[in-house]
């Protein structure tokens, strides 16, 4: 018992901010998010003992994190949605980041996993495309048409590009 408690401890100060980030993302609710992370390492508590590897462990944690996400979405009803920007990363952000990231709070579901597990966690679109369930091309486009989204939303401008002057 002492080493699942011990490896539990270890999963929680390594991964418990991404995992709550990632629940905080998907569920938009602050009492969902500690519920989906309070979750997520009972369910670790109660594996069997093996040899977890890092990236494997990260990766059991954020397929069991968006798993207990979905079942939330499934058995309760639809709860107020919590601006992002309530999160407590953000506080430690600077006015630009935080107006991203609240930006991404916008975006449907499925745009705005991709961009968190991309940018904030750092996966590869391979990797993100495994964790959902969906091809790398399909993450790809995903990524794209978030990015279009977000251009709209901050009012960005056409990726710096200025036309081509006319020819006489």
């Amino acid at each position: 018992m002492m080493e699942r408690e011990s490896l539990l401890r270890s999963a929680m100060e390594t991964y418990g901010d991404t995992v709550y980030r990632l629940a905080l993302c998907r569920t938009q609710s602050v009492p969902d998010a500690e519920d989906v992370y309070q979750d997520v390492f009972l369910k670790l508590l109660g594996q069997t003992a093996q040899a977890w590897e890092g990236e494997h462990l990260k990766a059991w944690l954020i397929r069991t994190t968006l798993n207990r996400c979905a079942d939330l979405r499934r058995f309760r009803l639809r709860r107020q949605a919590v601006p992002l920007e309530s999160a407590a990363d953000l506080s430690r952000l600077d006015e630009d980041a935080a107006e991203l990231w609240e930006a991404v709070g916008q975006l449907p579901e499925k745009l705005r996993i991709p961009i968190h597990l991309y940018y904030a966690e750092g996966y590869r679109t391979e990797e993100i495309g495994m964790l959902l369930g969906v091809p790398a091309a399909t993450v790809r486009t995903r990524l794209r048409r978030a990015r279009g989204k977000l251009k709209d939303i901050l009012g960005g401008a056409e990726d710096g590009i200025e036309p081509l002057p006319e020819l006489e």
